[in-house]
């Protein structure tokens, strides 16, 4: 199978390039290719007969989409349908990216594939929006939502966690946003899976369990055997250009379906914790 990769050189992209072995696989970053730029798109794939093609290319400062709104839905709505319009184009197939940010957060169960998006900021915006359009462009389409990633090569919160931790005898964490942590390498190994089945619709993609930021942050302090003490606090002593949704626990059920199970977060911490 050959597969071309936009946003190769990011936290997920990385992780794609590592875990995929058996298949072509090219890899491209943003420097190799803006899928704002249509007709570099169309270059890649004309050149790299990807029979699917992976796009984890996006704008994911959610707190600068707020300000560089333009920017955002540049990258992340209008760069997606240039990617989806070239794999129409290729007869490739597309998997896509997308976030628990498209869902409002006032949920207390987790979100099923079909609930209704109600994005409440910018970022969550571009990414509900492209969902729709790729769907229009490419029915076939498999979107892969999926949440709070963690990972080796690059920011995310175990690594500023651990950062903090080396130098505060005490870190203040929100305790009232719900989510699931996913490590890239399990999320890299899902969409491996999917692409070979030949998956399509929405699914959600995360590691099984769930916690708040605050429960995540003291398992990470405590993996590590460090005596930090974290606080909890409430959003509004950490405020955040970006609203969070407060709840965005999503459903395994469509991924179960499809006969993939997930590791816990906890078992992925574990594991992200020996690697680093």
């Amino acid at each position: 199978m050959r597969v071309t990769i936009f946003g190769a050189s990011g936290l997920l992209g990385k992780a794609l390039m590592r875990e995929w072995s058996g298949d072509a696989v090219t890899g491209l970053g943003s420097r190799d290719a803006d899928i704002r730029d249509r007709s570099r798109v169309r270059q890649v794939v004309e050149e790299t007969r990807p029979e699917w093609i992976v796009l984890s290319a996006a704008y994911t400062d959610v707190d600068g989409c707020e300000s560089n709104a333009e920017l955002a839905f540049a990258v992340n709505r209008d760069g997606a349908v240039n990617v989806a319009t070239e794999a129409k184009a290729a007869g490739a197939r597309l998997l896509f990216l997308s976030s628990d940010y498209v869902f409002d957060g006032k949920k207390t169960t987790p979100y099923e594939t079909g609930d209704a998006r109600n994005p409440q900021s910018v970022y969550g915006r571009t990414k509900a929006e492209a969902e729709i359009k790729l769907l229009a462009v490419l029915p076939h389409c498999c979107i892969v939502r999926t949440s709070w990633l963690f990972g080796t090569g690059g920011k995310c919160f175990p690594d500023t966690i651990l950062r903090l931790a080396a130098t505060r005898p005490a870190l203040d964490v929100v305790d009232d946003q719900r989510g699931s942590p996913t490590y890239v390498v399990d999320l890299a190994r899902a969409i491996v899976s999917l692409c070979r089945k030949n998956a399509n619709g929405i699914v959600h993609v995360t590691n099984a369990g769930d916690c708040t930021w605050f429960e995540f942050a003291q398992q990470i302090v405590q993996g590590a055997g460090l005596a930090t003490a974290v606080r909890p606090v409430r959003s509004e002593q950490m405020a955040r250009p970006a609203p969070r949704p407060a709840y965005s626990v999503l459903s395994p059920c469509r991924l179960q379906a499809l006969g993939i199970q997930m590791p816990s977060w906890q078992d992925a911490l574990r594991r992200y914790l020996e690697q680093r």
